[in-house]
């Protein structure tokens, strides 16, 4: 069974962790300490990105050699913030987050998902009026399994899993983040997810 780390320790990483924990992983939690992340990351197999999207590419950058060979799970998304703090736009228009990490970390295999909701549905799908979707984007075909066995850990089944193919279809879930605030400012702060129905 994969060791897991995950960088962020807010309301994101907060949740990933506790649930991971719950389901029986062997997971830890970088805090903000100095050099926190980089021991966390060293010492797992799987490394989950929950830090704030505007400044994941240079922390994670900067932790080239401890993610060598891993799974990097990007869960965050890269946004420029309006002035109620809410989503306005793409950091990185006509790419992606994933994308950047995956072209600065060729030796780390960066899988993207969990990214289409917010945050307590990732750890809870199934308290949903309908089951929503979650989505895989990465160019290895064996991180993305191990993702899925998270992701089952979390409560996703397995009819709720979509692969979207290769890294650059990451593009097409970060930019659902553009509903987001559309969607609170409408509704509220309440669970929701993009949901594919058929």
């Amino acid at each position: 069974m994969s060791t897991i780390a995950v960088l962020g320790n807010g309301r994101v990483g907060g949740n990933l962790f506790q649930a991971l924990d719950r389901a029986g992983r062997e997971v830890t939690v970088a805090d903000r300490e100095p050099g926190a992340a980089a021991d966390a990351a060293r010492r797992a197999q799987v490394v989950i990105n929950a830090t704030p999207g505007a400044g994941s590419l240079e922390r994670l950058t900067a932790l080239r050699e401890e993610l060598r060979g891993k799974i990097l799970v990007d869960v965050s998304n890269a946004t420029v913030d309006g002035p109620d703090g809410l989503p306005a736009d793409l950091m990185y228009p006509g790419s992606s987050l994933a994308e950047q990490l995956q072209e600065a970390l060729p030796e780390t295999r960066v899988v993207k998902t969990l990214n289409t909701m917010l945050f307590p549905v990732m750890t809870a799908p199934g308290a949903l009026a309908q089951p929503p979707s979650v989505f895989l984007s990465g160019d290895d075909a064996e991180a993305k399994q191990v993702v899925r066995e998270l992701l089952a850990d979390l409560g996703w089944q397995k009819e709720w899993i979509t692969d979207l193919g290769g890294i650059r279809t990451a593009r097409a879930t970060e930019a659902a983040i553009l509903f987001v605030p559309h969607v609170i400012r409408t509704n509220g702060f309440a669970p929701f997810a993009i949901s594919i129905n058929r």
